[in-house]
């Protein structure tokens, strides 16, 4: 087994817009609070190479996942199926042209992004040495709530005592998992963790750049052991909030190193505790679908679009920044969206657009990623059905298409199961709960042969 690391700097210049809490924000960044890394694990057995990397990044777009293959391919003869690219899904990064509305990408960084996580590529495929891996689960509660059946965030003052719980754990992860990597020497070169929940720790008033609690807690981890590089995956965080989102700028900051404080723990705890783990062999598996939309034709979109003028060009319309006008905003994210798709639909083309899922197998380890926010629900089916005795489902991977709506979700409707696909410029899923595990459950039984 050889195993190696890289790690690249994805920080942009300070200015460039920020992505998340909203739309036509103009959160322009003032500062750089931490760094943003790619951070990339290559791992070779008996001539398969496959590479993960985790970006502190709100998400890639599979045409920016589909470039940096090809950078890697050019430069090392990677297969394109080999490589796998997660994403934390920070708010408090750059936009990178996957929400409409949710900050303007800045050209210049995106369209270098692909080469820089290449660069974390082509670091770690030159680093791949002789190791081994470990394994470990450890507790990790008091991080986050379930927004669509538990509750919406307590005071401050509750959540950043260390013996907060939210009042549905069992709706959450309430363990953190653990990938170790030691050399010959038994020294930790690197490590893996993995858990689920949406990372935001900031508001909507807040515009330094960082990588929210995870981002935070792995460059904490990485300083206590040096030499190591860190990965984190985000697993099912489509109906998991952390417990200190949405207070006043100084309130933020200040939860957000309580919170990174608290994953750290448990992180460390699985780096103590990390027992032996035998990886026979790696695989690698990607499969293009689409999911089924809501089928709206021009004439639907049409409708849809005069609805959203009238509502935006009344003689009292304004673009008032205040709460109480949101709307305003929210109607012209709909408006682009649906003048977009609208186009589209008039030449003839479906609407309905492929996007990836991908499986990674390391020995008994199963990802298995896909561009959804994934809900706790979806998580839970897979994970049950799954072949292996450790599968982690991992969101935002090569692509970000949006949340995946469990059934009691997308029954309800509202801004998960309707708003968000508008605000990429797609349709509203159908059935997507049953068709993504089952998508997830086909590549999980593809990569145990």
């Amino acid at each position: 087994m050889r195993i190696g690391f890289g790690r690249q700097d994805i920080t942009p210049r300070v200015g460039v817009d920020l992505c998340g809490f909203g739309p036509f924000l103009c959160r322009h960044s003032i500062a750089v609070r931490d760094r943003l890394w790619a951070r990339a694990l290559a791992v070779e057995k008996d001539g398969v190479t496959a590479v993960v990397v985790a970006c502190d990044l709100v998400g890639v777009t599979l045409a920016m996942t589909a470039r940096a293959r090809v950078l890697v391919q050019r430069e090392t003869g990677l297969a394109p199926e080999r490589l796998m690219i997660c994403c934390s899904h920070t708010h408090s990064g750059p936009a990178t042209g996957t929400y409409s509305g949710w900050g303007e990408p800045d050209a210049p960084y995106c369209e270098t992004l692909p080469a820089r996580i290449a660069r974390a590529v082509l670091q770690a495929l030159g680093d791949l040495a002789e190791g081994t891996f470990g394994y470990a689960e450890a507790p990790c509660e008091g991080i986050g709530l379930n927004r669509e059946y538990d509750q919406d965030a307590p005071p401050l003052a509750d959540v950043l005592k260390d013996s907060w719980r939210p009042a549905k754990p069992e709706l959450t992860d309430t363990v953190c998992r653990v990938l170790t990597v030691r050399g010959e020497n038994g020294a930790l070169r690197g490590f893996v963790s993995y858990f689920g929940c949406h990372p935001v720790t900031c508001c909507q008033t807040t515009r330094y750049i960082h990588g929210d609690y995870c981002g935070v807690a792995t460059g904490m981890l990485e300083r206590e052991n040096p030499g190591s590089t860190g990965l984190f995956i985000q697993g099912a965080q489509g109906d998991v909030n952390s417990c200190v989102v949405h207070k006043p700028e100084a309130e933020a900051l200040l939860a957000l190193d309580v919170i990174a404080a608290r994953y750290a723990n448990a992180v460390r705890r699985g780096l103590q505790q990390a027992a032996p783990l035998a990886v026979n062999r790696v695989a690698t598996h990607c499969e293009r679908v689409v999911f089924p939309r809501k089928p709206w034709g021009a004439a639907e979109l049409r409708s849809r679009l005069e609805a959203c003028e009238q509502f935006l060009h009344r003689l009292d319309a304004h673009d008032d920044f205040s709460e109480g006008n949101r709307s305003v905003r929210m109607e012209m994210v709909y408006a682009l969206a649906l003048r977009k798709m609208l186009a589209r639909a008039e030449r003839g083309e479906d609407l309905a657009d492929p996007t990836e899922i991908m499986g990674l197998r390391l020995g008994p380890l199963s990802l298995l990623g896909s561009g959804f926010e994934t809900m706790q629900a979806i998580k839970n089916d897979v994970v049950r059905a799954a072949r292996g005795p450790h599968t982690w489902v991992a969101g935002l991977t090569n692509d970000t298409v949006g949340y995946a709506p469990d059934h009691t979700v997308a029954a309800r409707g509202g801004y998960a199961a309707d708003m968000v696909p508008l605000i990429l410029g797609t349709l509203p899923y159908v059935g997507v709960h049953d068709e993504l595990v089952a998508a997830l459950l086909r590549t999980d039984r593809a990569l145990a042969g």
